[in-house]
């Protein structure tokens, strides 16, 4: 019987049962029933086999997956009788039809891609990737992970922004805690603006950023004092509708005081005020400190005013800083030479912060050049009689 008769026999039945007819298949039915039966055709029928039609054959849902499995036995028992060797991805495919419905092809392959991102094999782990991919077996997102972590460890940045980038163009759900920690490892290294520029983009992919992640830019940019990418970054921030939390404006109040933005740190102390937060002591200490290195003890006087004003207590740190109020009492006696006299409540700041320090008899000294001033004393006399 020729191969051409087969065919012809094997169309018939085909359209019996009313299956598309594709070469491929018949050829499978042939080789098949040849098998069983212990026909002479086997031999032909399998030097007309190509690796091209084995691999449709095996890849075609519409034959049943017993059939494929029979074929590769036959195939294996026969390979003197077929002009190539089968090889592994042949047999990976049937496997993974075999397993598919239990879902353990994707764990077999998540497993592997797991175990080259341990060990450092990057390379057989992208291309790990890429078979699941191409082949529809799906990819975990922790998976990804472990394998973005192993990149980060060995420096391999480049790697690893390029392979959060396939995640994302293959549709593999991006959890925001893996977003962050890659943008984390970017700032680390100084990728800021690559790691500005990945949030930018996850969030166009429908990744949503969250404060956790902006803080993370945001220290990173306050930390360099890269106050263009901050700028930036804000903007990003705001258009996520992503608020400012207490660690957001900490980050922005140590960066720009830092960097010498003392009004934009003092700004962002009147933010907090404005929605509730609680602004802690020390932020408006640093705020003080910094105005007194910077020589502006009249800044640092309107501070205190603000402190006052929203019942904010200075503590004994407010008025150690640095010596600032050395460096008051040192310009007041300067004036005092010159026949001037400042404002009253100047010194009434002045006064206050002696006697918290514990220093009254200085705090005496002036109270007296403040009466022989015309000034009032009385406040004064209470304060240094009990500075509570």
């Amino acid at each position: 019987m020729s191969i051409q008769t087969i065919l012809q026999d094997l169309k018939t039945i085909k359209k019996i049962r009313s299956l598309p007819i594709t070469t491929h298949r018949i050829i499978a039915e042939a080789i098949i029933s040849s098998a069983t039966e212990t026909t002479t055709t086997l031999p032909s029928l399998l030097s007309t086999l190509t690796p091209n039609t084995v691999k449709l054959i095996l890849s075609d849902p519409s034959i049943n997956t017993h059939k494929c499995v029979s074929l590769l036995n036959v195939i294996s028992q026969n390979q003197p009788l077929v002009p190539f060797k089968i090889e592994i991805e042949h047999y990976a495919t049937v496997i993974c039809r075999a397993i598919k419905s239990r879902r353990i092809v994707s764990k077999m392959f998540n497993l592997m891609l797991k175990v080259y991102s341990d060990t450092a094999k990057f390379a057989e782990a992208l291309e790990t990737f890429s078979y699941m991919r191409n082949n529809g077996i799906e990819v975990y997102e922790r998976t990804c992970f472990v394998y973005l972590i192993a990149l980060m460890r060995s420096e391999q940045l480049g790697l690893c922004l390029s392979f959060f980038y396939k995640m994302m163009e293959s549709g593999i759900h991006v959890s925001v805690y893996t977003l962050t920690v890659v943008v984390d490892g970017l700032c680390k290294n100084g990728e800021i603006k690559s790691a500005r520029e990945l949030v930018q983009e996850a969030m166009c992919k429908d990744v949503k950023p969250n404060v956790i992640t902006f803080n993370t830019l945001i220290y990173a940019c306050c930390r360099r004092w890269n106050f263009q990418e901050l700028d930036l970054v804000l903007v990003l921030m705001e258009k996520g509708g992503v608020e400012f939390n207490l660690e957001t404006y900490k980050f922005l109040i140590d960066g720009f005081l830092s960097g010498g933005k003392v009004g934009d740190a003092e700004r962002m102390i009147m933010e907090m005020y404005d929605k509730d937060l609680n602004v802690e002591i020390h932020l408006w200490n640093s705020i003080v400190l910094k105005y007194c290195k910077l020589g502006k003890m009249e800044s640092a006087f309107q501070v205190f005013d603000k402190m006052i004003e929203r019942s904010v207590h200075p503590n004994a740190e407010t008025y150690r800083i640095t010596g600032e109020f050395d460096d008051a009492v040192g310009l007041l006696k300067t004036m005092e030479k010159k026949g001037l006299f400042g404002d009253v409540q100047l010194y009434n700041k002045v006064i206050t912060g002696l006697c918290e320090s514990n220093r009254s008899e200085e705090a005496t000294t002036l109270l007296s050049f403040v009466v022989k001033c015309g000034a009032t004393p009385e406040f004064f006399i209470n304060l240094i009689k009990d500075p509570k």
